[in-house]
Parts: C-alpha cells; sequence; structure tokens
C-alpha cells in the first residue's frame, strides 16, 4: 500500500526545496560569473572557490546531521538555518571594487582581495546553507518518507534544481550582469526570499517523529565513516560510490556550463534557449521519480546515463543553437533524473533513525569529492583555453568544449561500475551446483 502525503507535506517540499536550490543555482553557477565579471577571476581561482565551498559543505553536513540526531530534532535547524543564510546572500552585496580598494588601501589589487574574500563568504554562506538544506532539510525528507513514495517525493526535489535554473535565467534577464549594481540587487532579492521562507516554516514544518539517538555526539558523527557501519551496509555504500562517479562528471562542466554559453558560443539568448529544455527536462524528472518507485533503480539509471552521455556528446561536437538545446535538454534529463533515481535509493538504503548521520557520508559522494575532483579536471583540460583581453586591459580566459568529453570519460566509468555490479549481483543468485 501506497502511504498518501498530505498536501502540507508537499507545499513544504516544493517551498525549501526550490528556494533553496534558487540559492544554490546563484551560488554554483551565478557566483562564478560574479567573481569572473566584476573580479576577474581566472579557472583556477573558481575551482578553488569550488572545492573550498565542497569542503565547507561536507564538514557541515556531518557535523549539524549528527546534532540534529542527536537532539531529535529537524524542524529548528530548517528555520533556523534559512534564516542565517538568508542574511550570507545578503552579505554579498557589499562585495564592491571601491569598498574593497577603502578597506584594504595596502593591497595590490583590489580584484585579487575580493576573489579572497568571495571565496571567504561562499564558505560562510555554505556553511549556513548546507546545514538548513544539505543537512537538516534531507534528513528531514528521508524520515517524511518510506519506500512506497519516495521515489515520487525525490522526483519532485530532483526536479527543482533545473525549475531553479529557470526561475534563475528568467529573473535574471532584467540584469545587466556586467555592472556591479545588478549583483547587488540580486544578492538581496535572494537574501531577502531565503529569510521569507525560514520565517514561513516556523508555521509549516511538521516535526517527524523521531527520537533522539542514544548514542554520543562524537559517535553520531563518526558512526557513517566506520568500517563495520560500510560492511553492514554494503549496498549503500557502493551506490555511494557510484554518486562520487556520477556527480563528479557534472561537476567538471558545471562551474563553467553559463560561461561556454555567453562566452564560447556567444549565446547572448541562452536563456531563451536554455528556458524550453528546462522546462522539458523537469517534467521528465518529475515523472522519472514515478518510474523508479515502479522499474527500480537498474531500468531508471540506465536510461538517465544514456541520456547524459548522449547530451555530452552533442555539447562537444556542435555549436549550432539548435544542436546545442538538443545536447543542453539530454543531459538536463539525464543529471536531474540521475539524481533522483540515486537520491531515492540511497534514502532507501539509509538506516532507519539514523538518517541525519548519514547525511554526513551522503555529501561526500554529491559535494566533497566531486568538488574536489570535477572542478580540478575542469581546470586541467582547460589550461590551453584560448584567452581574450577586456577593454580595461585585464585578460580572460574562454571556456571550450573539452569539459564535455572529460565529464563524458567520467559518465563512462559509472557505466562500467554498473556492469560489475550487476554481474555481481547476478552471480550472487545463481545457485552453486
Amino acid at each position: 500500500m501506497k502511504t498518501k502525503l498530505s498536501a502540507k507535506f508537499w507545499f513544504v517540499l516544493t517551498l525549501f526545496s526550490l528556494v533553496g536550490q534558487i540559492a544554490w543555482v546563484v551560488e554554483n553557477m551565478y557566483l562564478n560569473v560574479f567573481i569572473y565579471k566584476m573580479f576577474h577571476a581566472s579557472a583556477a581561482d573558481i575551482s578553488a572557490m569550488v572545492s573550498a565551498s565542497a569542503v565547507a559543505a561536507t564538514l557541515t553536513t556531518v557535523l549539524i546531521g549528527a546534532l540534529s540526531d542527536k537532539i531529535g530534532k529537524r524542524k529548528l535547524f530548517m528555520c533556523g538555518g534559512y534564516l542565517v543564510w538568508g542574511v550570507s546572500i545578503l552579505s554579498f552585496a557589499l562585495l564592491k571594487e571601491d569598498l574593497i580598494a577603502s578597506a584594504f588601501p595596502m593591497a595590490a589589487s583590489a580584484a585579487s582581495v575580493g576573489v579572497s574574500l568571495v571565496i571567504l563568504l561562499d564558505c560562510v554562506m555554505t556553511f549556513f546553507g548546507s546545514s538548513a538544506n544539505d543537512a537538516a532539510f534531507n534528513a528531514w525528507l528521508t524520515d517524511s518518507t518510506d519506500d512506497s513514495n519516495r521515489g515520487q517525493a525525490e522526483g519532485i526535489n530532483s526536479m527543482m534544481p533545473l525549475v531553479a535554473i529557470l526561475a534563475v535565467f528568467g529573473g535574471f534577464m532584467a540584469f545587466d550582469l556586467d555592472k556591479e549594481s545588478s549583483w547587488t540587487y540580486i544578492f538581496v532579492i535572494i537574501g531577502a526570499v531565503v529569510l521569507a521562507v525560514g520565517v514561513l516554516g516556523c508555521f509549516l514544518i511538521k516535526e517527524p517523529p523521531i527520537a533522539p539517538a542514544k548514542e554520543s555526539y562524537v559517535k553520531t558523527v563518526v558512526h557513517g565513516f566506520l568500517p563495520s557501519t560500510v560492511r553492514a551496509n554494503a549496498p549503500l555504500y557502493f551506490y555511494l560510490i557510484a554518486f562520487i562517479v556520477f556527480n563528479t562528471s557534472i561537476q567538471i562542466f558545471m562551474p563553467y556550463l553559463i560561461l561556454y554559453y555567453e562566452v564560447s558560443l556567444q549565446m547572448t539568448n541562452y536563456v531563451f534557449v536554455m528556458a524550453p529544455a528546462i522546462i522539458l527536462a523537469s517534467v521528465v524528472t518529475a515523472f522519472w521519480g514515478k518510474v523508479y518507485d515502479k522499474k527500480g533503480f537498474s531500468f531508471s539509471a540506465w536510461y538517465s546515463l544514456l541520456w547524459l552521455c548522449a547530451g555530452y556528446v552533442l555539447l562537444f561536437l556542435f555549436r549550432h543553437t539548435a544542436l546545442v538545446f538538443v545536447g543542453s535538454l539530454l543531459m538536463m534529463c539525464g543529471y536531474l533524473s540521475g539524481m533522483a533515481v540515486f537520491g531515492a535509493k540511497i534514502r532507501e538504503l539509509t538506516p532507519s533513525g539514523k538518517s541525519g548521520m548519514f547525511q554526513g557520508v551522503r555529501i561526500f559522494s554529491q559535494v566533497l569529492v566531486p568538488g574536489l575532483i570535477g572542478p580540478f579536471i575542469g581546470k586541467t583540460v582547460l589550461a590551453g583555453a584560448e584567452k581574450i583581453v577586456g577593454n580595461d586591459g585585464t585578460e580572460s580566459f574562454i571556456p571550450n568544449a573539452n569539459i564535455f568529453a572529460a565529464a563524458l570519460g567520467a559518465a563512462l566509468i559509472l557505466a562500467v561500475l554498473f556492469i560489475l555490479f550487476q554481474k555481481k549481483a547476478a552471480c550472487k543468485r545463481t545457485p552453486q551446483k
């Protein structure tokens, strides 16, 4: 029997997931544009920012996820986290070159100081965002669903990054991103929205019935990393390893995607090209969660991987707008549907009552390791990228299609892992003579 979830649950899931993803889109895709346009950041600077943020997100999720298990509360961290997350986003509005120059008069370059401050504040923002979203919200979602409805809920949750991208693309059309004032408005608006959701959550969220963990806080922190835990939950850790490879593939190109469209392809209208692809991919992702509930992981994961690889091939080979659209659509369908099926499978295998403890393990697979390896690979393949000189004499790199070839390589490694795992599972099912 399928457990029916309330309308309030679906509303809270949609609201917190969407607004959280809007904030992450600004951080993961547009903060790179901000630091590139306002402070002339290099590919190495962008890679360093992504990696530092990944480390901050992982440590935060491990510590706060375990803490939420220890005290048996999710709502406190969700609502309080969104409130301070909003404040930290508002703080980016203060990062202006004239303010930095006056605050650091002895610095050789206000731009170089700006790069450092953006990376530092990004880590602070990530701490609050990961506390609220990666640790508390994801634990709440796991606690509030079961095996009969988890795929559907994860389908909604996993489509939100694309909906968020669409919302941000559409909203950012009103701003000239080459102007400092535009970024001020952006950070103020996004920060205020995140703050408002934190307030609304105080009245809307139903605290799931979880008992505080009996173990000490230290034991809850390290539980998911103990060899005994790995042995007792071997299938879960296989999928976590596969999730690392999947997300590494995504992180090779994602930090440079908007710059690739705008700078390399000269797609000044990329929003109009991407919007239909995002809408279609969102519909596919919501539907794919239901496919997972009916068909299981193997069927749904293989198709997601196929779409992802097909998208990479088209984006690597072609620059024509129509083919870039098709490639982007396939890539986004593969990315988000893959996130849905991996997310549902990992939640399904997470031990009951310990979802907070295992959020730290999940974030290792989703953020930390991919966030360190993926951008490094992206930076490496862009090492010889063409350079352009701006009107002010500063030099910037032009991202090229090699990032999609490298991402395809990682995706093919994931395909090999699937095959090996399926063969091993088949051997176990075969009766011995």
